[in-house]
């Protein structure tokens, strides 16, 4: 019994991989970076208009590219010490003195990336 031989266009690969990464980017990435702005807290809204969706190579990244305490809300922090960097002393305004140190009780998680991840999207 002979075998049959089919050639496909090396072109479709490239046509199968760009539909690919607009659906990525058009339909999945909108839904779970929408998801996400809306779940972020917002107290000055800079984290949720850091947050952004980009598609390279079939692959979907959703996040913040500047803002550094984005994996702290998302997962929270342990209690840890707050020691100066470039000062003997800490001060902020309300503070009624300088200190050496604060010891901060670390902040709860409140998620905003995996559950828009994990919505059940249809469609």
């Amino acid at each position: 019994m002979a075998r049959s031989r089919m050639r496909i266009d090396p072109s479709a690969r490239t046509h199968v991989d760009a539909a690919i990464n607009r659906w990525l980017e058009e339909v999945i990435g909108r839904a779970i970076l929408g998801d996400a702005q809306h779940l972020v807290p917002k107290r000055t809204g800079r984290l949720r208009d850091s947050l952004r969706a980009e598609v390279h190579d079939k692959v979907l990244r959703v996040g913040s590219l500047d803002c550094n305490y984005a994996s702290d809300v998302e997962l929270g922090t342990p209690p840890h010490v707050i020691l100066p960097k470039n000062k003997k002393a800490l001060h902020w305004p309300g503070a009624d003195h300088p200190v050496r140190k604060v010891n901060h009780p670390g902040t709860q998680p409140q998620p905003y990336l995996r559950p828009a991840l994990y919505q059940r999207r249809t469609g």
